[in-house]
Parts: C-alpha cells; structure tokens; sequence
C-alpha cells in the first residue's frame, strides 16, 4: 500500500489554494491543489491514500456537490469542507451528507492542522482494514483458516499443509487458547479424511465414570443404566479423525486400552470381548509437556512416544504480535456476522494498546475483547499510558506516532524496541533474552536477523 499521506485541495481562487498547500506541505504533508471539482473527480478513486480539503462556494461544482459526488464513489473517504460564507444550516447540511468536519474563514492555521491530522488517521485505518479483509479473504478462499502473516505462523500453515493428508497421528503442543482446536481441524478438513467425521473429545472435561464408554463404546448391560448398544466416539469416528484435547487429562489405565488402539486399530467396548476394527486419525493436544508428566508418572512414557510421530508446536499470541490486526479484524467481522451488525473499524489507541496486551490467555482473548468491540461494550484492554514502567518500550509512554506506518510496521517497530531493550539489559545474552521474553529461539533469532540487530554491538 502507498503511504497514505495526500491531500487534495480544491479551491477555485489559486492564492488561496497555494496557501493551504504550502502550510500542509510545511508540516509533512503531500499537497496539491486543484481549481474545480470536476478536476478532482478525475484524480480520486477508492483506493486514494489521502483526504480531501475543498472549499464551498465555487463555479460550475460547489463543495457540497463534490461531497456528494465523492461519497458515491468512496463513502469512507473524509472531506473537510472550507467557506467564507457558512452558517449553522449550511454546516448541518455538509455534517449531515457525510463531510469529516466544516471551517468557517477566517480560522487558525493549528485548528486547520488539526483537523487535517484527524481525518488522515481515519483514512488511514480505513484503508487498513481494507487491506487486512482483503487479506482475510484471500486466505479464506485458499481454504485456510490459520489466520495470520508471521514468520512463525507461516511456518505452522507450511506445516500443516505438508502433512495435512499423510495418515500419521499427530501431537499438537500449546498453551490455552492458541487454537489448538483450529489446527485439528484444519489438518482434518485438509486431507483425505475431510468429508468423513471429525470428533472431538476434551478429555479434561469428562467425568472420569463416563470417559471409556465415550470413547470406546458400551453394550447393552455392561453397566447400571446402559439398557442398549452404544458406539463410542472412536467407531464413529471410523474414516474421519479424533481429536482428544487435554490428552494429559486420561486416566492412566485408560491410556493403556487407547496405546492398545493407537497401535492396532481395534476397540472394544465396555461389557464385550470383541474386537471392532476402526480406520481413524488420531490427533491428540496437550498444554503441558508430556515428557515431563512420563517422568512424574502421570502420563504413560509408551503412550507419549506412539502419540508423538508428528509434533507441531502452536505459538502463543505474544510471539506473533504482528498478526494481533489480521486476528482482531477477522473475528470482528466474524461477530458481525453472527449480530448482523454494520462492522466498526477500530480506533488506532485501541489497536496500539491490544498489541501492548500480554495475552496469557491467546487467541480465545483476544476473540472476547473483539466480541465486546462489536457489541460496544468496555473492552478489558490496559491503556499502555496508564502504566508506566521503564522496563518496556511500550508502556514507558513511547507512544509509536503513526507517520504513516502501517500496522505491520508499526509492530515492528514495537518488536525492535523490546529486543533492543532486552539486548542492552542483558548484555547480548540470547538465553536470557529468550528466558525474559518467553520466545522460542527460533523466533527470536528469526526477529534479531529481520531487523539487522547484533547482540554483539551488546555484550
């Protein structure tokens, strides 16, 4: 996208025209002027990356023309209307048929950069946003619903996409709320499997007295109350995919009969000695690392090696803080969807201090405070400014002002700053940066090469 800095002034006496441009270009801005409305028709379109300054009372198209005609074109595109002769009717008349804001001459020139500052913003997150849904559509249409552009996300879609249709079991790792759910998913609806069932089995939540009927099935008379034949999730799971979330959470001498299905492909319900072949995929995810709860003797040290053939480790939010837009923008509109509600474009201090949030609790926060934006209620969102602390580059007041940036790099800067500030307090030492940030190596490496930093200019 271009950088989104034009103003368009269109003023039909020239000395006054050049004057606007000349105080506009005097603070940064990319002015032009232009002598008609029909002139400025010609130049804009939708993807103008700038506003419109016109002035009222003007030959052959007056402004409030030029705002209407413009509106047709671009509803979301501001125009500050400008007149020597306005009054109250005329200012709600240009208010109401969608201008940004209305001087009266004479005014003062900071009132005047003011008001160009503000609509610029506005245009900006406009077109923004507009590029994030073009974004989000595009991934839609290629059938993926991992959202995002990181590094580390666009190694998970590589990931997933390579072993979405071999018939291998896989273990997904990650904390609460990083979607681990999504993954299963996808890898499911990505292979040959996709048009057969997809169950899913929280294993956490099921009372440990009901878990083994679930899974492998009952028949009738097997216990009190089972008065017929029941399939359990993995027979009907058979030419699809189970998922058992929070595999950390089975019972131990369940992890027994599900290694006994893991590695012959046959269950067999409560109350029988029979022998059911099932055809399933089985992908199991855990938020804890099993290698560790094999040697505390909680989870079964044979179980954890046939369960992890494949590992994919899913990213916490704050690891991939450059995709906090893309994630934010597509579950607004996804809420939207749901309400049949017009979608609101979020303000700049809100996207600023959601890219500041620790996120402990990942994606699935961040798809509450997006549902609470849309139906506008108070967002649970910390104002950065509120909270001062030297340590971070953020909340130490360093307030990021736009120039023009867009969001992606405007997250770069926000990720250069900590890691130039992690590099200096610990000397260059990768390990401990890594330890401070709680970022894998990987990452971190991935973010010290991308922004040309050397830990030994630190150390």
């Amino acid at each position: 996208m271009s950088e989104i800095n034009k103003v368009l002034i269109i003023d039909d006496e020239e000395i006054v025209g050049k004057a606007y441009r000349n105080e506009l270009r005097g603070k940064g801005f990319d002015a032009d002027t232009l002598e008609s409305g029909s002139e400025a028709l010609n130049l804009l379109n939708p993807q103008w990356p700038g506003i419109v300054v016109s002035d009222i009372i003007m030959p052959e198209m007056d402004g409030l023309t030029l705002l209407k005609k413009v509106k047709e074109m671009d509803p979301d595109l501001p125009v500050v209307l400008i007149t020597g002769q306005g009054d109250i009717p005329m200012a709600v008349k240009a208010i109401q048929q969608g201008a940004y804001d209305f001087l009266e001459k004479p005014f003062e020139t900071s009132k005047f950069i003011d008001v160009v500052k503000r609509a610029m913003e506005k245009r900006r997150l406009i077109l923004e946003v507009r590029a994030l849904r073009t974004t989000l559509s595009s991934q839609k249409e290629a059938g993926s619903k991992i959202v995002g552009k990181s590094p580390a996300v666009e190694r998970l879609r590589t990931t997933v996409k390579s072993i979405a249709d071999c018939d291998v079991d896989v273990l997904l790792l990650g904390e609460t709320g990083t979607g681990k759910d999504l993954i299963a998913r996808s890898l499911h609806e990505m292979s040959k499997r996709g048009r057969k069932h997809f169950v899913a089995i929280n294993c956490g939540a099921m009372p440990e007295t009901i878990i083994e009927s679930e899974l492998f099935g009952h028949e009738a008379g097997a216990f009190t109350g089972a008065n017929k034949r029941r399939i359990g999730k993995f027979e009907h799971a058979d030419g699809g995919t189970i998922f058992l979330d929070e595999i950390e959470s089975m019972p131990l001498h369940l992890q027994v009969k599900l290694l006994h299905v893991l590695q012959d492909r046959v269950v067999q319900r409560v109350g029988s000695n029979t022998s059911v072949p099932v055809d399933v995929r089985v992908i199991a995810a855990t938020k804890v690392d099993l290698k560790q709860a094999y040697e505390e003797n909680t989870f079964r040290k044979d179980l954890y090696y046939r369960l992890n053939v494949v590992q994919i480790e899913i990213p916490p939010l704050r690891d991939r803080r450059e995709d906090i837009p893309l994630l934010f923008q597509h579950f607004v509109l996804e809420a939207c969807g749901r309400y049949r509600l017009e979608p609101p474009n979020p303000p700049e201090t809100l996207m600023q201090n959601l890219l500041a949030r620790e996120w402990e609790g990942n994606i699935r926060e961040l798809r509450n405070e997006a549902e609470k934006f849309v139906l506008g209620l108070n967002l649970d969102v910390p104002d950065v400014s509120e909270k001062p602390d030297v340590a971070s580059p953020v909340s130490s007041g360093q307030s990021f002002p736009s120039n023009g940036q867009s969001f992606k790099e405007k997250i770069a800067q926000f990720e250069k700053s900590l890691i130039e500030s992690e590099l200096k307090a610990q000397k260059g030492d990768l390990k401990k940066i890594q330890d401070s940030l709680s970022i894998p190596k990987q990452t971190l490496y991935d973010k010290i090469k991308t922004f040309g930093l050397n830990r030994k200019n630190y150390t």
